[in-house]
């Protein structure tokens, strides 16, 4: 995604995993579930130092933490999940894959059925809650680092 995309069009790397979870049959959108959740990167040690708690999900059943940073007007996402979770592991890990790396507009682009467009075809639909907590989660931090960047 460019600066100059126009503000609550989907990004492309969103674009991307839409596209391809649309046209998966269920059993592969399970196995490419477990690809992402195998993919999900450890947490950075500097962020293993501070306060779980205020990272938590509380929303979600599964303890999770979302910690987000922003280094140079890109916005960067990581997270503390237990690897019994890979639902969780999975949606944080294509998110982040998309996400990472772009400025925080990317992230408020999400569209509010990303959830439901990945997961229904897998009959997910009861998580629904915790996992739309984790998008809201990354949306929160993004609105939070452009109202930071605005002041300068």
């Amino acid at each position: 995604m460019n600066q100059n995309q126009p503000a609550g069009e989907v990004p492309a790397g969103l674009q991307k995993i839409l596209k391809r979870f649309a046209s998966l049959s269920p059993e592969m959108a399970r196995q490419a579930l477990v690809q992402y959740a195998n993919r999900l990167p450890e947490v950075p040690e500097r962020f293993r130092v501070l306060d779980r708690e205020q990272y938590a999900v509380h929303e979600c059943m599964t303890p999770v933490a979302i910690y987000p940073e922003m280094v140079d007007g890109k916005m960067y996402y990581y997270a503390d999940v237990p690897q019994g979770a890979p639902t969780i592991r999975a949606l944080l890990s294509m998110l982040f894959e998309a996400l990472n790396g772009q400025p925080p507009a990317a992230t408020l682009a999400i569209p509010p059925d990303f959830v439901r467009q990945v997961m229904e075809k897998i009959g997910l639909g009861t998580r629904e809650i915790g996992l739309n907590a984790m998008v809201d989660r990354l949306k929160r931090a993004a609105r939070e680092a452009e109202a930071a960047q605005a002041e300068g």
